[in-house]
């Protein structure tokens, strides 16, 4: 609760998130575009190649998310810290 991450984009992979428990928000940004997405049971969000995107925890409990990365992970130097939001 009350947790911030830190801002990241991917080099090659995309990621589908879906929110399963708590509540918090999701923003990202790909070239011009900027959104900032609820995060409640049952939301998914699509994280495309390149896109910047940070999230956080505005609930009372912990925020739990399943993740999809598509192709399959490549390794630790697949991220890289960008500037966000929060």
């Amino acid at each position: 609760p009350g947790a911030v991450s830190k801002a990241v984009a991917h080099r090659t992979v995309e990621e589908v998130w879906l929110v399963t428990h708590g509540q918090g928000r999701m923003w990202r940004r790909l070239g011009d575009e900027e959104v900032t997405t609820e995060l409640r049971p049952g939301t998914s969000v699509a994280i495309p190649v390149g896109a910047h995107f940070q999230f956080r925890n505005d609930g009372e409990e912990p925020l739990h998310c399943v993740g999809v990365t598509m192709p399959p992970w490549p390794g630790m130097d697949e991220a890289y810290v960008v500037a966000g939001v929060w």
